[in-house]
């Protein structure tokens, strides 16, 4: 048996540490450690206190620890966005059941099959989005990103593809994700509503609203289901669990937003990230073009090129989508040595992991040939979290990111204007079900 240390106090004033872990969350948790050691608490308010570890070691022992023991921890900040039913937050056999479910719409082959989606879902931005992305112009980036990606997760997922329902839908899940404010994610406290007007009502109306939109095409494509539907929705609707009983509707609902709303806002913030660091390093970027230049012109072609996954994983690690991994436990277990009671809550703060000094060699700069010297482990590198509740979407957002970052620097030539091209790297903040730039990196066309 592990010998236990004593456990390191929790800190006081918890909404203080929420505001501090709002405005920068990366030193925040720095700091916490600085202070504390390894492994350390931090205390979310109407949460309760999470004990955090951000070594490779941390990472195995909680990755490793027994699935039967780990569920989600209630209240969990996420759920008014992706539903109790949400795989996000399941556990047990239900999640086991549920995942078998979702498991087969991300298989190597189907994601393959949507490579040309992909590519002509950038193309079409570049060439007949809000804005034509032509020399002279200056590009919002987060939302050509979110464009991209909403209208790859929208045909992925339900084979949307007329335009007006596409409009439909992406003023809905904008609307959806701006509701749900930072301050509505950090402090239940404030989900409440006050006759219509408050925060929390603005969030709840245009829920509502993205769900009706959901369960209509839930009713249709039950009314014309056939047996060669190609999207993730008419796999969903084909399937049984062993038991041959089908998903609820609102069981469904749930599974549906969630795709929806983590399929597209983590891979466009991740995009972003990307654009951002290779044109502050000129090297990279001109060693990526060059082997562009030299490759095939199969979106899987591009998918495999070596500096490009270099890049990609580059960037998952400086900006992780979803900075921390929770787990709350139903026995005792220990983490790095300290008792984690049964009904509490430990955690991996992959920033951390992932600047880890005896792993990553000058941490904080951005360097793509550190994925060519060497591989790492799952314990050292986890931008999508571990074990047996590791992303299920982790292979379609590694293949998009891929994809549409490889058409981007194909087609068009951009520069960040001089104050983000010099200046310090902008703060990473909560963004609804991701973190991302506290606002839009702009980048302009030239020739």
């Amino acid at each position: 048996m592990a010998t236990e240390t004593a456990a390191p106090a929790p800190p006081r004033l918890s909404s203080l540490h929420a505001l501090a872990a709002g405005l920068d969350f990366e030193r925040y948790f720095r700091w916490r450690r600085a202070r504390e050691g390894d492994p350390f608490y931090v205390r979310f308010p109407g949460f309760g206190a999470v004990l955090f570890t951000g070594t490779p070691d941390g990472a195995r022992e909680l990755f490793r620890a027994p699935t039967d023991l780990l569920e989600p921890p209630r209240p969990n900040p996420i759920e008014p966005l992706v539903g109790p039913a949400s795989l996000i937050l399941t556990s047990g056999a239900r999640h086991r059941r549920d995942r078998t479910l979702l498991a087969p719409a991300f298989h190597g082959a189907r994601i393959r099959a949507y490579g040309e989606l992909i590519r002509a879902a950038t193309l079409d931005e570049i060439d007949g989005g809000t804005t034509p992305w032509r020399p002279g112009t200056r590009i919002d980036s987060r939302a050509a990103a979110r464009s991209i990606t909403l209208r790859v997760i929208l045909e992925a997922v339900f084979g949307v593809r007329a335009r007006e329902r596409r409009v439909a839908y992406t003023a809905a899940i904008t609307e959806f994700l701006t509701a749900f404010s930072g301050p509505l994610l950090l402090a239940p406290a404030l989900r409440r509503g006050a006759f219509g007007r408050a925060p929390w009502d603005r969030f709840v109306a245009a829920r509502q609203h993205l769900d009706r939109l959901i369960q209509a095409d839930l009713a249709e494509r039950k009314a014309t289901a056939r047996q060669d539907d190609s999207d993730i929705l008419g796999l969903l609707l084909s399937t049984r669990y062993d038991d041959g009983s089908a998903p609820t509707d609102a069981e469904l609902g749930d599974q549906l937003r969630t795709l929806l709303v983590a399929g597209h806002e983590t891979t466009a913030t991740s995009l972003v990230w990307a654009l951002y660091h290779l044109h502050r390093a000129p090297e990279a970027l001109r060693r990526l073009r060059a082997e562009l230049g030299e490759a095939g012109d199969s979106p899987a072609d591009l998918a495999g090129l070596r500096y490009l996954d270099a890049v990609c994983q580059e960037t998952l690690r400086l900006h992780p989508p979803v900075p921390i991994v929770l787990r709350r436990v139903t026995e005792p277990v220990t983490l790095r040595g300290v008792r984690v009671p049964a009904g509490d809550t430990m955690g991996l703060a992959l920033p951390l992991l992932h600047s880890d000094q005896d792993t990553w060699d000058d941490a904080a700069r951005f360097r793509p040939e550190r994925f060519l010297d060497r591989r790492y482990s799952p314990f050292e590198l986890a931008p999508y979290g571990g074990g047996h509740r590791r992303c299920v979407g982790a292979s379609l957002a590694d293949y998009e990111l891929r994809v549409v970052l490889a058409t981007l620097l194909r087609h068009v030539r951009l520069a960040l204007p001089p104050r983000y091209a010099r200046g310090r790297t902008p703060l990473s903040v909560p963004h609804n079900i991701a973190t991302g730039p506290h606002r839009s990196i702009p980048f302009d066309v030239v020739e």
